[in-house]
């Protein structure tokens, strides 16, 4: 019994980590470490019961794997799953969830935990989460201590969402939908990746959710992609709301919008907020050590052409196009720049007919950035270089103890595909005020 509490007592969720074992676990339990992982963070909370199996099993052979030189009994495993609970809280979880929380959330297309950084600091337990990228997977546990469950389309995976939770946050992909649809809602998403939110909703009911996409969701296809949502979501029996919402407006220096919809079981009367903290300026974000970072710098080519925009008198300036070749858009219709009334330079091509093709766009200081995507991080002509990741995710509203335990370019990805934090914050606020003064 003595060699068995040592040998639980070498037992670690860092070591959990380790590609050695993580590569010998059997298929039947692919689920183990986020079962694991969620265990170990809902003990308190009643939630534990839906994750205890799959846990220990994971956890028994961990042990086996690791001592085949022993017999691994369902004692041994119990009592590296005590261990385990006992020094949880010992981690060093960055963002832990509060200790007496007023509600709890799924977390659904979780990315890097936007959605859960926001509902925590209103006080939200997290019961569940999911996301199928392997490297968003590693910032969300590196951040929460809790390894998200893998594909959410799969049926094995939805078995594991506890059914007594109050709110559903779910960011997910915009997929096309169609027209036939409109009437039938429900059973004409299939296929896509909102019928797996439906599918969730109908079998857990939760008081309340909140869905973030792309602003152009409201147009896509002739705006038939929103009634069909509309339409399943009135279904399933929510009351529900959207609104466009503009990070700007909520205190961030980065024009991003986004439709935003909230569902309420009850029917309730609510209002989205008005954000009234407009006129961040990016010089707000940055960090001065950034500037010493010489892989941040601009390229020679972008310097050279930013230093002759500003040498010229013109207000409209041509560059030189000669270099080009004379069958594309640019060596045809020419490069040119001017800088916009809030400050920001802007190049575009010069073909009338298209509107001006833009090239490339530079913010500066006293200006707002343009929105963060996944391919795309915003410059600065007069700093002559990009933001940091530090900075890119001060631009989303994270706070600057959050790690990124991966390259900087998936840093920046996950950024780019990541939401504005203290917009989901002021939208969850509302909606638990709402919920309270209705009750």
């Amino acid at each position: 019994m003595k060699m068995e509490l040592e040998l639980v007592e070498k037992i670690s969720l860092n070591e959990i980590n380790d590609k050695i074992y993580k590569t010998k676990l059997i298929e039947s339990i692919d689920y183990g470490k986020a079962s694991l992982t969620h265990y170990l963070h809902n003990s308190k909370n009643g939630i534990s019961k839906y994750y205890k199996k799959s846990a220990h099993q994971y956890l028994k052979h961990l042990l086996e794997l690791k001592y085949p030189e022993i017999e691994v009994t369902n004692s041994l495993a119990e009592n590296a799953m005590e261990y385990l609970l006992f020094n949880y809280k010992l981690e060093n979880i960055p963002f832990p969830s509060p200790e007496e929380p007023e509600f709890k959330f799924i977390d659904l297309f979780a990315g890097i935990g936007g959605f859960r950084l926001a509902a925590q600091n209103l006080g939200g337990n997290c019961v569940f989460s999911s996301e199928w990228d392997e490297f968003a997977q590693k910032t969300y546990e590196s951040n929460f201590g809790e390894s998200p469950f893998g594909d959410i389309t799969k049926s094995e995976t939805k078995s594991f969402i506890p059914k007594n939770y109050d709110l559903l946050c779910a960011g997910f992909p915009c997929q096309p939908f169609s027209y036939a649809g409109l009437k039938q809602g429900f059973d004409e998403t299939r296929g896509t990746l909102f019928f797996d939110i439906l599918e969730i909703l109908k079998n857990t009911t939760p008081k309340m959710f909140l869905l973030e996409n792309v602003k152009g969701l409201k147009s896509h296809d002739g705006g038939n992609t929103l009634k069909v949502i509309e339409n399943s979501l009135t279904e399933l029996g929510y009351t529900i709301k959207w609104e466009i919402l503009n990070s700007y407006d909520f205190g961030l220096p980065q024009y991003r919008e986004r439709w935003y919809c909230v569902g309420f079981r009850d029917k309730v009367n609510f209002e989205f907020p008005k954000g009234n903290k407009r006129g961040a300026k990016i010089k707000s974000i940055v960090d001065a050590e950034a500037n010493k970072d010489s892989k941040l710098k601009l390229t020679p080519f972008e310097i050279e052409r930013i230093e002759f925009h500003f040498k010229s008198k013109e207000e409209r300036v041509q560059h030189d196009n000669s270099k080009y070749n004379p069958n594309t858009k640019k060596g045809k219709h020419g490069v040119f720049s001017y800088q916009k009334p809030d400050g920001a330079l802007r190049f575009h091509i010069g073909d009338v007919a298209k509107t001006q093709i833009q090239e490339a766009f530079y913010a500066c200081q006293e200006t707002y950035a343009p929105t963060i995507i996944a391919n795309r991080v915003p410059k600065l002509w007069d700093l002559q270089r990009k933001l940091s990741v530090l900075e890119a995710q001060r631009l989303q509203g994270y706070p600057d103890e959050f790690q990124f335990p991966v390259s900087d370019n998936q840093a920046y990805k996950q950024l780019g595909n990541s939401v504005a934090v203290p917009v989901l914050e002021a939208i969850i606020k509302k909606m638990l005020e709402t919920i309270k003064h209705n009750g």
